[in-house]
């Protein structure tokens, strides 16, 4: 049967059509600046590749033109095919335990989150409802990027605030990209063999956070109560000082607002290096000397092996470390920055390996904590999960 996993933003739909329960790829692509007369519409099949632009004036026109293309083109016979609709939001809070049905209330409360998530939850709806309204009969199920983090403890989600801000305002940490950590942490015990493991995930792409995954089970993670909080990103600061904001806001003229906006969009490798966000751009730069490209990514590095060696204590030993996503994946400059500060856990870098594009593991035979490389699924997570309501 086909599922789609979709993921939204606030101009723009990203989707994949599976095969299930076999997790074949059958089509995928994406609309791009919706609310525009030059909408982008990219559709992906049988290695083909079809675009065209097109004026598409909100999410639910985005919607209609993906089902339409699908079957212009020969992916469906019929929408009546597509059996269930899988959606990432971003925040779940805490009354999200695991990925559900989308009924009124659990709409309702996927809104009322988006205070925590302004920029995430309200697209997310939006798109729901699109989909809704052209496919009304299956189910569209949520899938949560906060879930997987919900069984930490308290001495890890909790902040020193006052109490009183947790119980009457869900002031804590949540963590995200908490499908990605999920899918890996479970490749990487596949792997391993076994699930009594100890597991670091480092999910490295312009957005970035660090899980400490215990039996299969996440016990701490980098991000709080929203992405800004952790390691240093493309264009984010990563945790700071707060007094910081106090005293930066006086001596910028800004409100909490526009510093918000800072810290989110000016900061991280943009904002150290004042080149670029992208890891590509900046590794060009460092070959080319530029100091302050490589404190960017010097930076980063060590905060990433901090989380890891605070993680190794709290789970009270090490099994493996598997780096994920577009920098993860892709950058060998970036994780031996990395993987050099943990020689002192046993850690031992195959440097051959490591610059070996598509390896697997990337240590050698005698280390004593394994380094895989591997490719992140966010979207098959997403299949699976709507599957099993379909069912």
């Amino acid at each position: 049967m086909k599922i789609m996993s979709v993921n939204s933003g606030s101009s723009s739909i990203k989707f994949q059509l599976f095969d299930m329960p076999e997790e074949r790829v059958v089509s995928s692509g994406q609309i791009e600046k919706i609310g525009f007369t030059d909408a982008i519409s990219t559709i992906k099949f049988n290695g083909d590749k079809q675009q065209r632009i097109l004026p598409i004036k909100d999410h639910v026109a985005g919607v209609k033109e993906i089902i339409d293309s699908l079957i212009k083109f020969g992916v469906l016979d019929d929408m009546s095919e597509i059996k269930g609709v899988g959606h990432r939001i971003v925040q779940g809070g805490e009354y999200f335990k695991a990925s559900t049905l989308v009924t009124p209330e659990a709409l309702e409360k996927i809104i009322e989150y988006a205070d925590m998530a302004p920029l995430h939850n309200i697209p997310h709806a939006v798109t729901i409802k699109g989909f809704q309204a052209i496919l009304p009969n299956v189910p569209h199920v949520a899938v949560f990027d906060t879930t997987f983090h919900q069984t930490m403890a308290e001495d890890a989600y909790m902040y020193a605030t006052p109490y009183e801000w947790y119980t009457d305002y869900g002031v804590r940490r949540y963590g995200f990209h908490g499908t990605s950590h999920k899918y890996i942490s479970q490749e990487v015990n596949k792997l391993l063999g076994r699930t009594d493991t100890k597991v670091i995930v480092c999910h490295i792409g312009n957005g970035a956070s660090i899980s400490a995954v215990k039996n299969g089970v996440c016990v701490d993670t980098s991000m709080g109560f929203t992405p800004l909080e952790g390691i240093p990103m493309g264009t984010r600061t990563g945790s700071i000082d707060p007094a910081i904001l106090n005293f930066m806001e006086h001596k910028l003229n800004v409100d909490s607002d526009e510093m918000n906006v800072i810290l989110n969009k000016k900061g991280g490798y943009l904002g150290i290096s004042g080149l670029t966000s992208d890891a590509r751009d900046l590794e060009a730069a460092i070959e080319k000397g530029h100091k302050r490209a490589k404190l960017a990514f010097d930076l980063q590095a060590k905060r990433i092996a901090d989380y890891i060696g605070s993680y190794y204590v709290y789970m009270g030993g090490l099994d493996a470390i598997a780096f994920t996503a577009g920098i993860g994946e892709n950058s060998p400059g970036l994780r031996k920055l990395v993987l050099d500060r943990l020689e002192v856990l046993g850690v031992k870098m195959d440097e051959t390996l490591n610059n070996t594009r598509g390896a697997e593991v990337i240590t050698t035979e005698d280390s004593k904590v394994k380094v895989f490389v591997l490719k992140t699924d966010e979207e098959v997570m997403i299949a699976r999960d709507t599957l099993a309501f379909v069912k």
